[in-house]
């Protein structure tokens, strides 16, 4: 659990661990230069409790703090926690029961409770809608070119996945979602306890509001470094592909790819477009299976599945046909 300047919460995320049902574990936390009073809470907990190592990381920043704190785990298991939300009582138990049960799961996340502080949530509480819908591998699989499909303070990983695969990254991206696309791209497979594990509480303080690395231009950098990876073992047709989605923003986020050596054929949207360089065709033309692959760069909530619901109706494989990225 890396902390900054969480003097408001951090107690109540730590404690959330400490009266765990599973108790056989060691909490390490993490100050990362805070300049509040949390340092003083923290060490106040680790004062009374034995089973919490407190760990200075100066070098401010949320993958200097989460690397130390892997630097210093040796247990089997890692389970993440941030310091502003709370863990229900069973989220222990119930992953490690998890993780020993299915030894081909390399992390595990769950189901998360949204709550808010902020009055404009909208947007947040529907993803975190989505996420909740994402529990087998598959579906974890499928759609993490979306968004993130796990909110990273509920997941729980194997050690030797960190070993295999490596740590979180430094740079211009947001550092969970890039490891997930990282794991995922290696081989790993994802899965959730289907039940509300965590209480996820989304503050305006929360580093995917504030921090610049987690800004729509890094998102959709990221997913496309990994989605040109993806495509090249997954896409018949590679290097071309035909996207769905013409207008301005679906356009400037699909050539992203074409540095990565992905070509981009055409373009289906509701309407023939005669002014792009690329064909441009009502989506009523698009071909039968086995022609071309479709990625899919439109966004909107409800065009994104009724564009998935259109190809599969038309026999079209998820994974294999197409593939949505936005």
């Amino acid at each position: 659990m890396p902390f900054y300047n969480a003097e408001s919460t951090l107690s109540a995320a730590i404690e959330s661990i400490l009266t765990q049902t599973y108790q056989d574990f060691e909490l390490v936390l993490v100050n990362n230069a805070s300049t509040d009073q949390s340092l003083t809470i923290a060490q106040k907990f680790a004062n009374q409790d034995s089973r919490i190592t407190l760990i200075e990381e100066p070098q401010l920043g949320i993958v200097y703090a989460l690397n130390t704190g892997l630097n210093h785990i040796q247990t089997p298991y890692i389970a993440r926690m941030d310091a502003d939300d709370v863990a229900l009582p069973s989220r222990l138990e119930k992953q490690v029961a998890f993780l020993d049960a299915h030894p081909e799961i390399a992390l595990v996340s769950c189901v998360v409770q949204h709550r808010s502080t902020s009055v404009n949530t909208l947007g947040y509480q529907k993803y975190v809608e989505w996420i909740n819908n994402l529990v087998t591998p598959t579906e974890i699989s499928l759609n993490r070119f979306v968004e993130s499909p796990l909110a990273h303070p509920s997941i729980m990983f194997r050690r030797v996945a960190v070993e295999q695969w490596g740590k979180y990254k430094q740079g211009n991206f947001p550092e969970d979602y890039e490891l997930w696309l990282c794991w995922l791209q290696a081989g790993a497979q994802m899965a959730k306890v289907p039940e509300p594990l965590l209480v996820w509480n989304d503050a305006p303080t929360r580093l995917s509001r504030t921090d610049a690395r987690y800004l729509p231009k890094e998102f959709y950098q990221t997913k496309a470094h990994y989605l040109a990876q993806w495509l090249k073992t997954n896409n018949a047709y590679h290097p071309k592909v035909w996207v769905w989605g013409a207008g301005k923003l679906s356009r400037k986020r699909a050539r992203m790819l074409a540095p990565l050596g992905v070509e981009i054929e055409g373009f289906f949207d509701v309407a023939d477009h005669q002014r792009l360089e690329v064909p441009c065709v009502h989506y009523s033309k698009i071909p039968p299976p086995g022609k071309v692959f479709i990625v899919s760069y439109v966004g909107n909530w409800g065009a994104r599945e009724e564009i998935r619901q259109y190809l599969l109706n038309a026999g079209y494989r998820e994974g294999v046909d197409f593939i949505l990225a936005s």
